[in-house]
C-alpha cells in the first residue's frame, strides 16, 4: 500500500510538472509581411488595447521613450537596404522605439532587438536610424494599437502606426529600380556559373552525354574565375573519368584536393584521394 501512495504522489508531481494553464493574453502577438517593389518587409509586435484608458500624454507620457507595443520588442526586418526619410537603413532587424510628443514624434530602429520592453542601458551606437514625423489626428478611436502599410508602389511604403486618435507615417523607399535593373543584367548576360554546374552534375548523374557536361563544367570554371571551388572542380574530374580520361582525371583531382584542403574540407579531400587511387590502377 505504501508504494502504492508513493507512485502515485510521484505520478502527480510529475503531471503537475508538466501542466501548463493557458489564459488569452490582454496584448496580443501579431505578425504582418509585406512586399514592397522586391523587397520583403516584416514585423512582429504585441497589440495592447486602449480599454477605456487615455493613451498618448498619459498611458504613453509625452517625452518618454517608449517600446511601441507592449512586452517584447517591436521588430522590424528589411530584406534590402531602404531609405526612410533621406537616410539609409541597411537591411537587417531592428527594434522599433518611439519618443511621442504632442507636435512631433522620434522614431527610431535600434539594432539591438533582444529587449523586454526598452534596454536596460540605452545605448546610442545602436541607433541604425532616428527620423522626425509629425502626427496625424485621427476621426475615430482606434482601440487596439495597430501597425499597418499603406500608399504600396514599387517604390515605397508608408508605414503607419495608429492608436486612439493618432497616426504616425514613416515614408519607406525601397530599391527596386536598382534591384531590377541588376536581375536584367544578370538574367541576360546568360547562365551563372551555378546554372552551368547544375546542368553538368545532372548529366553526369543521369549518364546523358557527358561531352555536353563536360563543357558545361568548362563554362561553370571558366565563369567562376579564380574562385572556382573545390566541388566544381571534382565534377569535372569525375566527367573526365567516366569520359575515359584517367590521366586528366587524376590532373584535375589533384587540383580539386588542394582546394579542398585549404578549405578544411576534410570529405572533399578523402573523396578526391580515393578517386586518385582509383584512377591510377
Amino acid at each position: 500500500m505504501k508504494n502504492k501512495i508513493v507512485l502515485m504522489a510521484l505520478l502527480l508531481t510529475s503531471y503537475m510538472g508538466m501542466a501548463q494553464v493557458q489564459v488569452p493574453q490582454m496584448s496580443t502577438k501579431a505578425k504582418i509581411e509585406q512586399v514592397v517593389g522586391l523587397t520583403d518587409i516584416s514585423i512582429e509586435y504585441t497589440r495592447p488595447n486602449m480599454r477605456g484608458r487615455s493613451v498618448f500624454g498619459d498611458l504613453v507620457p509625452y517625452g518618454r521613450m517608449w517600446r511601441t507595443g507592449a512586452n517584447v520588442n517591436t521588430i522590424v526586418t528589411f530584406g534590402d537596404d531602404v531609405v526612410i526619410h533621406g537616410k539609409t537603413l541597411k537591411k537587417g532587424k531592428y527594434a522599433l522605439y518611439t519618443l511621442p510628443k504632442a507636435e512631433s514624434w522620434d522614431v527610431i530602429f535600434y539594432s539591438n532587438t533582444n529587449n523586454w520592453g526598452l534596454p536596460e542601458t540605452w545605448d546610442e551606437s545602436k541607433v541604425a536610424l532616428r527620423t522626425n514625423v509629425k502626427p496625424a489626428a485621427l476621426t475615430r478611436n482606434v482601440e487596439t494599437f495597430t501597425l499597418a502599410f499603406s500608399r504600396v508602389d514599387v517604390d515605397g511604403a508608408d508605414l503607419e502606426i495608429s492608436w486612439e486618435k493618432t497616426m504616425v507615417a514613416i515614408h519607406i523607399e525601397v530599391p527596386s529600380q536598382k534591384l531590377a535593373l541588376a536581375s536584367i543584367d544578370e538574367t541576360l548576360a546568360g547562365p551563372k556559373a551555378s546554372d552551368y554546374y547544375a546542368a553538368a552534375q545532372y548529366y553526369f548523374l543521369i549518364n546523358k552525354d557527358l561531352d555536353k557536361a563536360l563543357t558545361w563544367i568548362d563554362q561553370s570554371i571558366e565563369k567562376s574565375g579564380a574562385n572556382a571551388p573545390y566541388y566544381f572542380i571534382r565534377l569535372k574530374s569525375q566527367i573526365q573519368a567516366k569520359l575515359g580520361d584517367k590521366k586528366g582525371a587524376i590532373e584535375t583531382a589533384k587540383k580539386s584536393l588542394e582546394l579542398a584542403e585549404k578549405a578544411n574540407n576534410a570529405d572533399y579531400v578523402k573523396m578526391n584521394k580515393d578517386s586518385i587511387l582509383e584512377w591510377s590502377k
